[in-house]
């Protein structure tokens, strides 16, 4: 039986939008006043578009997995409502606990919009479902995808959001072991003395971050661009599919590192990353997806499972340059705050999901996850 994405990706959204809204978790206190007391507070006076635009698209998404979930269980006829009822209460609770938060302000008008923005959301899943765009995407799935594919279909959901928080080296997600050990270094610091140095506490031996050459940066960026495709291989039917769908995850990768690239720098410099050694490493991506696609599904998943480590371990070998933790305070900062949460930790542990997607692929049984080639 066919699992639905929807369940697992409408929790992934859920704690995503809920880390957004309550981001950066610091300098909780009381002030002495219910946490709904903004429901009948003075309206707010100052407002731009942007805000509007943020608080309305944000639950967008929400809105619309919730309505496919409902969709397909017994109360479909409620659909838009239940959904307009599930986005106004997650608001509300996440505009509540706001009130503990001295960076954040708990808004009537902010819940309004969150919940219009799911009730948007549904109403263009129901629109969906009208056309008949559910019963083709059911299609479409038991045309191209074998039974047991909802974690893949999961990962490559949400690769191009990973890509959204800019990345060190183009397509290169999951460099956060620096960070880690400089927060495991505060951490001890300060702890009261006397304690044993961070390295003491680190696992294994330390060694000094070396910035990347020219040849692993190329690497990275072919085994970017891989690695998804590898992953599709391991639930995509026939040949002929998996080229089509290893070219539109390539695609769908550029423009989502372009939308990075205008939101960190600006619409002018949209295509500055795709410099001539980056551009060489899409055209073998490319290259090396397509003679790949007839390999067998299990040994899609190995492949995968080798790439990830070995991008992993090239990336988190080296430091953050300065002009990279310079554009990382653009999204740390400023109306970007909100993309940081949502975007973030999906960058950071988009390999590590997929690792474990990837070795339960090469574990799974094959009768669970055969594919007809």
């Amino acid at each position: 039986m066919r699992k639905s994405a929807a369940w697992p990706l409408s929790w992934i959204y859920a704690a995503l939008v809920a880390y957004a809204s309550l981001y950066p978790f610091t300098g909780w206190r009381d002030q002495g006043i219910a946490p709904w007391s903004f429901l009948w507070a003075a309206p707010a006076r100052y407002w731009t578009g942007f805000d509007v635009a943020i608080n309305v698209v944000g639950y967008m998404p929400l809105g619309a997995l919730l309505a496919l979930l409902v969709l397909r269980g017994r109360y479909r006829a409620w659909a838009a409502l239940l959904v307009l009822v599930s986005g106004a209460v997650i608001s509300v609770v996440l505009e509540g606990i706001q009130s503990y938060l001295p960076q954040r302000v708990a808004s009537r008008e902010d819940w309004l919009l969150n919940s219009c923005g799911s009730f948007l959301g549904a109403c263009g899943a129901l629109l969906l479902q009208r056309c008949g765009g559910l019963a083709r995407w059911d299609q479409w799935q038991q045309r191209w995808l074998a039974p047991q594919s909802r974690s893949v279909l999961v990962l490559l959901a949400t690769w191009p959001a990973a890509l959204l928080f800019p990345c060190s080296v183009p397509f290169g997600v999951g460099h956060v072991w620096e960070r880690i050990r400089e927060r495991v270094a505060q951490t001890i610091a300060d702890l009261p003395a006397p304690v044993p140095s961070w390295e003491a506490w680190w696992p294994g031996p330390v060694y000094p971050l070396v910035p990347l050459s020219a040849a692993s940066q190329w690497l990275c960026v072919v085994l970017g661009l891989l690695i998804p495709c590898l992953l599709g291989y391991c639930v995509v039917r026939t040949t002929r599919q998996r080229v089509v769908m290893a070219v539109a995850l390539v695609t769908l990768g550029v423009v989502a590192s372009g939308l990075s690239a205008a939101l960190s720098w600006g619409p002018a410099h949209t295509w500055a990353w795709l410099d001539a050694p980056t551009r060489w490493g899409l055209v073998l991506a490319t290259a090396l997806a397509a003679a790949l696609a007839c390999v067998p599904w299990r040994w899609s998943a190995g492949l995968a499972l080798v790439a990830l480590g070995v991008q992993v371990l090239v990336l988190n070998q080296a430091p953050e340059s300065p002009y990279f933790a310079q554009t990382l305070q653009t999204w740390e900062q400023g109306r970007f705050i909100r993309f940081n949460g949502l975007a973030q930790w999906v960058g950071w542990l988009w390999p590590y999901a997929a690792i474990g997607v990837a070795a339960l692929q090469v574990a799974g049984s094959e009768t669970e996850s055969k594919i007809a080639t």
